[in-house]
């Protein structure tokens, strides 16, 4: 038996933060960057809850791949401020420090009922529906993927204003992210006709308006199209998980902090053509694997065909690798020019290693070894 839930309350649309001033909770703790706390944006957050009256502190030590080191100052700040709820400001770095802020704390001192309400600056992540949690150790150069109901936020709220002034390289790299969540969602061994339906109206957006997204960052139509691709996607991959690419993303980030969405990004052309042995194309049709189907339709989708399931998935990858030329997304590890080719090749055996155990690759629609892992790798340099 399976189920699907939606715990998260979405306000979405003009003018959704106003829902700040009605939420109910008195005391709140706001988790955020010191950039964005910074920000004249912050004032979009601020207002409202003056308007209600609400009492507010504000946290803000959120940096990018949340360290357990910085979840730790966040638990002391929430025992010592004791609020009623918690209201995440930020990209997913800010979200999911939020929530294992909230969750650690509570294991400490269960003091009561705390909300958490996310607010997104970035269209990426989907941790705004999300059970999911992600931290990391420096020293050891790993992430840790945290998966409880516990997690997930009580309320979303999606402001278009809020993701105006995000640079085109987040944009482009957060956009991918989106992309990815679904693509991930609809291809993995936990799907489901719920998640499906989510996941490819996610694609179905980004097909349309990430590109528009990325070349004007006032198109508010597209931002907030965008807004709600994220979204969307992340409800998609909640329920359906994710799979090998994320899993392998997981590792370039920890070790090499390339950006989350950047990293889904580069991979996701080889990951694609992995999942669906595409370059064995003399096999008969009967011998396809069962990815070739879901990735054919996730084509169909975006408006690509071709006279036969194998060239609509080539059509597939060559629609990845067009989009990331366009938003100027390297498309090899060697081609971003930061990084040594002893550094990475050195790093690869490990990568493969932490791949294979992350979370998300328990998913991914092909039971990928090791030495496979390894070739992707290489392949991406």
């Amino acid at each position: 038996m399976k189920s699907f839930e939606i715990k998260t309350k979405i306000y979405f649309g003009d003018q959704a933060l106003d829902r700040l001033a009605e939420i109910p909770y008195q005391k709140v703790l706001i988790i955020t960057d010191p950039f964005m706390a910074q920000s004249k944006m912050f004032s979009l957050v601020l207002d409202p809850l003056k308007k209600g009256n609400k009492e507010f502190e504000v946290f803000k030590e959120v940096v990018p791949d949340p360290p357990i080191e910085k979840i730790s100052q966040g638990v002391k700040a929430m025992l010592a401020y004791r609020p009623d709820a918690i209201i995440a400001v930020g990209g997913g770095s800010a979200i999911d420090s939020s929530k294992s802020i909230r969750e650690f704390a509570l294991r400490v001192e269960n003091y009561g009922e705390v909300g958490l309400i996310a607010i997104p600056t970035t269209s990426g992540t989907g941790s705004e529906v999300t059970s999911f949690a992600v931290v990391s150790e420096p020293k050891e150069q790993l992430k840790y993927p945290l998966v409880s109901p516990s997690l997930t936020p009580d309320e979303a709220i999606l402001d278009a204003e809020l993701v105006k002034s995000v640079p085109p390289a987040v944009t482009a790299d957060t956009g991918m992210d989106v992309f990815t969540h679904a693509l991930e969602a609809c291809v993995s061994v936990d799907r489901n006709d719920f998640a499906t339906a989510l996941a490819e109206k996610a694609i179905e957006l980004c097909g349309v308006f990430l590109l528009r997204a990325y070349l004007d960052g006032n198109d508010t139509h597209a931002r907030q199209k965008m807004h709600s691709a994220s979204c969307l996607a992340g409800l998609a991959f909640n329920s359906a998980s994710l799979g090998l690419n994320h899993g392998m993303a997981h590792q370039l980030g920890a070790t090499f902090h390339i950006p989350h969405g950047r990293a889904n990004a580069m991979l996701l052309p080889h990951i694609i053509e992995y999942n669906s042995d595409i370059n064995k194309h003399s096999k008969s049709r009967s011998e396809y694997l069962p990815a070739v189907k879901r990735y054919a339709t996730v084509a169909q989708i975006l408006g690509l065909s071709s006279y036969n399931e194998i060239m609509t998935v080539r059509s597939l990858v060559n629609w990845v690798q067009f989009m990331l030329k366009e938003m100027d997304i390297p498309l090899s590890i060697s081609q971003m020019g930061t990084i040594s080719e002893e550094e990475y090749f050195g790093a690869i055996d490990r990568m493969a290693d932490a791949a294979l155990l992350d979370a998300c690759t328990e998913t991914n629609p092909r039971v990928p070894r090791k030495v496979e892992v390894v070739q992707i790798y290489k392949e991406l340099w």
